[in-house]
């Protein structure tokens, strides 16, 4: 049964979006994804002045989810899952010109935390772990999704998390950046809420443009080469059909450990 994404206006100004997809974690589907990138390009135009991105039942996402995709078209769904809502839902939070706050209730990995990375930012309870894997699933992670985290935690953080396919608890996040402000689980709903209500009596005009004058400044260390960016998209692609990336999933699944083949 696939998820959804749950839509409500819990203060003046904020509209709140949810992540409900409890048997698997809160894992991103292709309709959560699809909906999180139409939520977020069309709140400007209906008077929103910030948005709430959080997860339901204790949790925020668990990543991509790839977990019972049939082995016969794995490669190219996972891909294709990966490649296309993804990116469009994070390229829609990264356009949008109000301010996004990703409250984080539950743990928070993988493709879960880039998302709450592109957010502008980000409360967590303190007793989350946030993590990324795929150092344990054989995936390739996008050269883009790697730039993010190196501009928001720089180079030494962002190898220990990928390398190590680190887990750390939310005094680490704090200290590294990965978020902003870190309260009591039973305060979070509040404290996001506070947070949030500020955002939305700011200046609209000064939020955009700053938000604006942070892309630019972001992006002017420049792009890759065209082609080293086809090389790059040419690794993480093979990565989809080799045999430790299948086995990575399965063994995540099972809870085992992977028996790596290196292909």
């Amino acid at each position: 049964m696939p998820g959804e994404l749950k839509v409500d206006e819990p203060a003046d100004g904020v509209r709140r979006l949810t992540i409900s997809n409890p048997s698997k974690r809160n894992a991103l589907d292709h309709p959560i994804l699809d909906a999180i990138a139409a939520a977020v390009n069309a709140a400007p135009g209906d008077g929103v002045r910030a948005l709430v991105l959080t997860g339901e039942d204790g949790m925020f996402s668990s990543g991509y989810d790839i977990g019972d995709i049939p082995a016969d078209v794995f490669p190219q769904e996972a891909e294709k899952l990966v490649a296309h809502p993804f990116t469009s839902a994070l390229d829609a939070l990264d356009a949008c010109d109000i301010p996004v706050l990703a409250v984080l209730p539950g743990h928070t990995i993988g493709g879960g935390l880039e998302l709450a990375l592109s957010c502008d930012l980000r409360i967590a309870a303190d007793t989350i772990k946030l993590g990324m894997p795929p150092a344990k699933l054989g995936l390739v992670y996008s050269h883009t999704g790697l730039r993010r985290f190196i501009d928001a935690i720089g180079v030494p953080h962002t190898r220990e998390l990928f390398l190590l396919g680190r887990y750390i608890d939310t005094a680490q996040a704090e200290a590294w950046g990965l978020v902003n402000r870190v309260v009591p689980a039973g305060d979070l709903e509040a404290a996001g809420l506070d947070w949030a209500g500020q955002l939305a009596a700011a200046a609209p005009l000064s939020l955009r443009g700053n938000k604006q004058v942070i892309r630019a400044l972001l992006a002017a260390e420049g792009d890759v080469a065209p082609d080293v960016a086809a090389e790059l998209i040419a690794l993480r692609k093979a990565c989809f059909v080799s045999d430790d990336f299948r086995e990575g999933v399965a063994a995540f699944a099972e809870k085992r450990t992977p028996r790596w083949q290196g292909r």
